[in-house]
């Protein structure tokens, strides 16, 4: 297997990456899988500027204002609240290299984003290894997760803005959910890291619902606990699988577009797509809220 020296930034339009300014992850470190005996590697994950042509034009289209009274807000984990997906890709790229996928040709970026980011993980044993039993998959899904909480535990920095909008959101006494299809340990380990342990009132895992995401289930567990109406709460996704669950759950989706294009966030049913936490369109729509008196919260 050819060791990657660093992590490869992906292609130009999936480059909204959205966090701090000065997040970078430079990684060195040798770990063992019982499977995979991965040699050490460094992952430098630099920043990256939206394309030039981006627009970020306060059109009417930005509105939430049908949401009146907001009561709660529901946030994705991986992509949405941090930027992750280039951790996850850089273990799937090694660990499937490893295992002859593809036979031992690396995954490319644009593989991980259609075939792999926002599934979880049982459905990405049948979709990566349709041949495979399914015990010797999911040990695959776990040993890849291993090395992603490894690797995240290095230094994962929150998407650009995202402390201003968590003070306002506790401010307004909004409710608020985390909602994933990423394995719980993952979710659990993201959040602290993020230092989000105790801002959320609860942590909804796709697989442990009905069914997962792209399915509204997950969605719908989280409105069910905190006892919101899926017509006062709005979500943040990234991923196109995501977005179709808010959407199917009778929510906008506010999208972030740190890895999937603007295209097909809209196409599968964004309200609108913002580039990270602080970009205007986001405060605009927030700020007409507030002078409509459509932000009453529940206060917790």
């Amino acid at each position: 297997m050819q060791s990657a020296a660093f992590l490869p930034r992906l292609p130009q339009h999936h480059s909204h990456l959205c966090r701090s300014d000065n997040f970078l992850v430079s990684h060195h470190s040798t770990w063992t899988c019982p499977k995979w005996k991965l040699a050490a590697s460094r992952i430098a994950v630099t920043r990256m500027s939206p394309p030039a042509s981006t627009s970020h034009s306060l059109s009417s289209e930005t509105s939430l204002a049908a949401l009146a009274p907001l009561e709660a807000i529901l946030f994705d984990i991986d992509g949405t609240l941090c930027d992750s997906d280039p951790i996850h890709y850089y273990a799937f790229r090694e660990m499937l290299q490893e295992v002859g996928f593809n036979g031992g040709i690396p995954i490319t970026e644009e593989f991980f984003v259609k075939k792999i980011s926002g599934m979880h993980n049982e459905e990405l044993c049948h979709v990566l290894f349709p041949d495979w039993e399914i015990q010797k998959a999911s040990k695959f899904m776990e040993d890849k997760e291993e090395m992603f909480q490894r690797l995240a535990s290095e230094k994962l920095e929150p998407v650009k803005g995202l402390p201003k909008l968590l003070k306002w959101i506790e401010g307004q006494g909004m409710r608020r959910a985390a909602v994933t299809n990423a394995p719980r340990p993952n979710a659990e380990l993201i959040l602290s890291l993020l230092g989000l342990n105790d801002f959320f009132e609860t942590l909804v895992i796709g697989s442990e619902c009905e069914r997962a995401k792209p399915f509204p289930h997950p969605y719908l567990k989280a409105l069910e606990v905190l006892g919101v109406s899926e017509k006062h709460a709005f979500v943040f996704e990234d991923s196109v699988s995501g977005t179709k669950a808010g959407v199917a759950a009778g929510m906008p989706v506010v999208a972030l577009g740190t890895r999937n294009p603007e295209k097909l966030l809209t196409e599968a049913g964004a309200a609108f797509v913002i580039m990270d936490f602080l970009d205007p369109k986001l405060w605009k729509a927030l700020d007409e809220l507030e002078k409509d008196a459509g932000v009453t919260g529940i206060k917790t």
